[in-house]
């Protein structure tokens, strides 16, 4: 729009002026996507003696607990704020009670990184499904989570995995209570210091499988319905993220990230606890698979995924492009 006074022609309403070269974008950007920010989830697997590729996620692999400290380098030298871990154990039963073995996958890795890497978050997911033999989060009641039977395994878990050096315990399997109980076992073991990240809004997505592949924590049979959310609720997620931060977490996440986007942000505008958003397992694979195809650019699709995420109020991104994402912020 321009209109004329007195010989002179004034313009308004230019806003791509400040668009015109990628300096003024970085400048007036409203949304920064750093490394620091960003956390890479890491597989680690007591069965193997050599990296295992995932199929499902590319560039990914299991990683044996005598090789993890190679990932711990790169994500130390990339600037990623921290690691995300995950155990696959030598055996699992029925209440997934190996999830705390000392000498499992998970506190073997923690003590081998924490050692090396000060400069890094390590983060140990705290969840039954990797360890049992049904592959659901909790012990069961015939075909049905037992909810407060699961509670002092958590607890458990979590205790194993500060003792071998995780800054936070992840808690990432839905049951009602379970901040709770890690909190007050935590607590009475003198690790009072040891942070809680709840999944407090971890809903029953489609886009895990390539997870449960990497994990080999699919369920034998139904689903995680029942105690994961339903996708339709939002109201909910408040709800469980209230309780959670009740209980005494120090950090909430949204999990899957994109398809929740709206959830997020209400969290956001709601909440002042760090926020945490994982971009799941079946996000990642989708992107990878249309650039494959020639569909989409990779690199930007995954960088304006994850800035998306960002500007939707996340301050910690769970992303199996961290690594990448690291590196082509570097360059820009």
């Amino acid at each position: 729009m321009s209109l004329t006074a007195e010989g002179a022609t004034l313009t308004y309403g230019r806003h791509h002026r400040l668009r015109r070269t990628s300096a003024l974008r970085r400048l007036v950007a409203e949304t920064r996507l750093a490394p620091a920010a960003l956390v890479l989830p890491v597989f680690v697997d007591a069965r193997i003696d050599a990296p295992s590729p995932i199929s499902s996620l590319p560039g990914h692999a299991r990683w044996p607990v005598a090789r993890v400290a190679e990932v711990g380098e790169r994500a130390a030298r990339a600037g990623v704020g921290g690691l995300l871990l995950f155990g696959l154990p030598q055996e699992k039963d029925d209440r997934g009670e190996n999830a705390a073995d000392p000498l499992g996958p998970v506190p073997a890795a923690l003590r081998a990184l924490r050692a090396r890497f000060p400069e890094l978050a390590l983060i140990a997911d705290v969840c039954l499904c990797e360890y049992t033999t049904h592959g659901h989060c909790g012990v069961l009641r015939g075909d049905e989570i037992d909810n407060d039977a699961t509670l002092p395994l958590l607890a458990d878990a979590s205790l194993a995995y500060a003792r071998a050096g995780a800054d936070i315990v992840a808690p990432s399997d839905m049951m009602d209570g379970r901040v709770a109980a890690i909190r007050a076992a935590l607590d009475g073991a003198d690790f009072a210091e040891t942070a809680i990240l709840a999944y407090a809004a971890k809903f029953a997505s489609a886009f895990y499988g390539p997870f449960r592949e990497a994990a080999d924590c699919a369920p034998s049979f139904g689903d995680r319905s029942a105690y994961q959310m339903d996708p339709p609720n939002a109201r909910e997620a408040l709800a469980e993220i209230t309780s959670d931060i009740d209980e005494g977490a120090d950090a909430v996440m949204v999990k899957p990230a994109g398809p929740y986007l709206d959830v997020l942000a209400r969290a956001r505008e709601r909440f002042d606890l760090p926020l945490a958003a994982y971009q799941v397992s079946g996000e990642y694979a989708a992107l990878h698979a249309a650039a494959d195809r020639g569909w989409l650019d990779l690199r930007r699709a995954a960088l304006e995924s994850l800035t998306g995420i960002a500007r939707a109020g996340a301050d910690v991104i769970v992303t199996y492009f961290a690594l990448d994402a690291a590196a082509w912020l570097a360059e820009r």
